[in-house]
């Protein structure tokens, strides 16, 4: 990579990893290594771009931060803040496109590890994701990358595959409503037969004390 772009490209980099280290839990020793390599890899950044050598060690950032146990909602604010970058140099762009890349295929390694518990949390996931990887299979279509592109569209078509088969027997999301304030034991009871699922109704709809739920709310159908 020439000069300009390597600096160019090491400031872009700079902005979106510092960001990644603001969002990312950084206690405990997972944290440590995480915030090492990040920092190793911005104080580098320039010569490990101007020799194409910029690959492993952001790989390993990648993975640092998801054992770190970034959250896919995490790493979608990461892709959002690469996706606002407006390089100018190409070799800017391509790590722009490489930052993004990256963060695709962490968040698949994570949505696989996720247990979903609603066809409504699978389908926003999958409404996200199939979003960013057409862009990016656009990208690498325009630019004529067709090893890049057929990565995407395998990747992309794995990841849709297996969010279909995982929402297929969960069920969905309802909305209920009642006449009066009733507490979280008695809702779950009404809901599921079920008093033991008070917490889950407790969680799903950010009821702040257990005896003074909302009188609308939601619930699974199941």
């Amino acid at each position: 990579m020439f000069r300009a772009d390597a600096i160019e490209a090491a400031a872009l980099c700079d902005r979106v990893l510092s960001y990644l280290l603001e969002l990312a839990p950084t206690s405990g020793r997972p944290g440590s290594d995480l915030r090492t390599a990040v920092g190793d890899f911005i104080a580098n950044a320039e010569s490990l771009l101007a020799d194409d050598e910029a690959g492993p060690p952001l790989d390993e950032i990648f993975d640092l931060a998801r054992n770190a146990n970034m959250t896919f909602a995490q790493f979608e604010e990461v892709r959002t803040t690469a996706v606002a970058e407006t390089p100018k140099l190409l070799g800017a762009v391509l790590i722009q496109n490489a930052l993004i890349e990256f963060i695709l295929a962490t968040e698949s390694v994570i949505i696989a590890n996720t247990t979903f518990v609603s066809r409504e949390d699978v389908d926003v996931v999958k409404a996200s994701t199939s979003e960013a990887f057409a862009a990016m299979q656009e990208i690498a279509a325009d630019d004529m990358d067709q090893a890049g592109y057929m990565v995407l569209i395998q990747l992309h078509a794995a990841l849709a595959y297996y969010l279909a088969q995982t929402a297929r027997p969960l069920p969905r999301m309802l909305s209920y409503a009642f006449t009066d304030t009733l507490p979280t034991l008695v809702l779950a009871y009404r809901l599921y037969a079920d008093a033991g699922r008070a917490d889950e109704i407790l969680a799903e709809n950010k009821i702040v004390h257990p005896a003074f739920s909302l009188r609308e709310g939601r619930a699974l159908s199941g």
